[in-house]
């Protein structure tokens, strides 16, 4: 993975120019290239060069911040094949999947390869992804979004346009995660793929899609109690003693379902349920 990170910008960098408005443009920086906008332009030179962070000035006179895009910024402007999975999302799946480095993690569902590109870097060079993807347009547009974004071939993954219940070869995965619209599908071909200990992660859209994940990955009996859930997020906007939530939000996108992979021939403990009628736990 030969994305830069830090130091000045140079020729082949992805540099992020945020205007006054905080409407924002990415450019790769090319030896005599120019960066065209109604507010002027930018010749490339006037960044090449200079430590991130630099203010540069189009010609018609507006002031751009100039930085290298987080992955975040950079996942939200992709090309589209198909929807992407929101930052705070994929935060959470890398979070609360514990997608750590040196992890074995099969992912399916790649869609434009947005959360592919969070498992790579959680997982980094010592750990390996493989991505299925049932639909060759869509793989396409991810292998090219991947591949913008660090620079060229990652040699940690592994792109796969197929089927994960059918095509799936690998085994002792720390890692399933399952991001399509029938997951529960695949939770057979995951259990096998999981070693013990390992930890199956969905995302779904809707709640039909919930309870059906939920009860499949439950009475599959190869896998602790699932848990759901949703992430909402709120800015604030902050002006000396004007502090107040922002108007807008991002809401639903998704629901979350984590359960962990039990050893083989252990049945998980039964549940307990509330009696019907009472609040307390038995």
């Amino acid at each position: 993975m030969g994305f830069r990170r830090h130091g000045p910008f140079q020729v082949g960098d992805q540099v992020q120019l945020t205007d006054p408005k905080n409407k924002r443009h990415t450019i790769t920086l090319k030896q005599d290239g120019v960066f065209h906008t109604h507010k002027g332009a930018i010749p490339h030179s006037d960044l090449i060069g200079q430590p991130e962070g630099s203010v540069v000035r189009s010609s018609g006179g507006t002031l751009y911040l100039a930085f290298r895009h987080l992955l975040q910024d950079y996942t939200l402007a992709m090309p589209r094949g198909a929807a992407v999975i929101y930052p705070k999302d994929a935060s959470m799946i890398v979070g609360m999947a514990d997608i750590f480095p040196g992890a074995r993690v099969v992912e399916a569902g790649v869609g434009s390869g947005a959360l592919t590109c969070f498992l790579l870097r959680a997982v980094g060079p010592e750990g390996h992804v493989t991505s299925y993807e049932r639909r060759e347009e869509f793989a396409d547009v991810a292998r090219k979004n991947v591949e913008k974004f660090y620079g060229g071939p990652v040699d940690s993954w592994r792109l796969v346009v197929g089927d994960l219940a059918s095509s799936i070869d690998e085994a002792d995965v720390d890692r399933v995660i399952l991001d399509m619209l029938a997951p529960w599908e695949c939770v057979d071909a995951a259990a096998k793929a999981l070693t013990p200990g390992g930890v199956i992660c969905c995302y779904v859209a809707t709640t039909t899609q919930l309870s059906k994940t939920v009860e499949v990955i439950r009475d599959h009996g190869s896998f602790t109690e699932p848990h759901a859930w949703e992430t909402l997020v709120r800015d604030w906007h902050v002006e000396g003693l004007a502090v107040r939530p922002d108007h807008r939000m991002i809401g639903h996108t998704g629901f979350l379902v984590t359960a962990r992979r039990m050893a083989d021939g252990v049945t998980p403990p039964p549940r307990r349920r509330r009696p019907k009628g009472t609040t307390e736990e038995l």
